[in-house]
């Protein structure tokens, strides 16, 4: 851990409400698609997208995947989300190339 702190995503909270409201789902269906429920409440999700608090790595990876898209439009400020969600995130075909080539060793 270095003496500075992470510098804090400005357009996380706005991006993570846009998936859940591009996908139509309430707060706690958003926890279920997440398979978070039971693990976090209603107002992680809440604090997460009015910017109160940031989610864990892995729930961000929940997201991207939920969304089909690649974690660093998520996580990248520079970056914007595709206008239609879910998307085809593009390591996936990458993922599932590399797993049949591991399948025939």
């Amino acid at each position: 851990m270095g003496k500075y702190p992470r510098q804090k995503q400005v357009r996380l909270s706005e991006k993570l409400l846009k998936i859940r409201s591009a996908l139509g789902l309430s707060q706690n269906e958003m926890l279920r698609q997440l398979n978070l429920d039971g693990k976090f409440s209603r107002t992680n999700i809440s604090n997460y997208e009015t910017g109160d608090r940031e989610p864990p790595l892995h729930v961000l990876l929940r997201y991207a995947r939920t969304a089909g898209i690649c974690l660093d439009l998520i996580v990248d400020d520079e970056l914007d989300l595709p206008s239609r969600l879910p998307s085809v995130a593009k390591h996936i075909k990458m993922r599932a190339t590399r797993s049949i080539r591991r399948k025939k060793h």
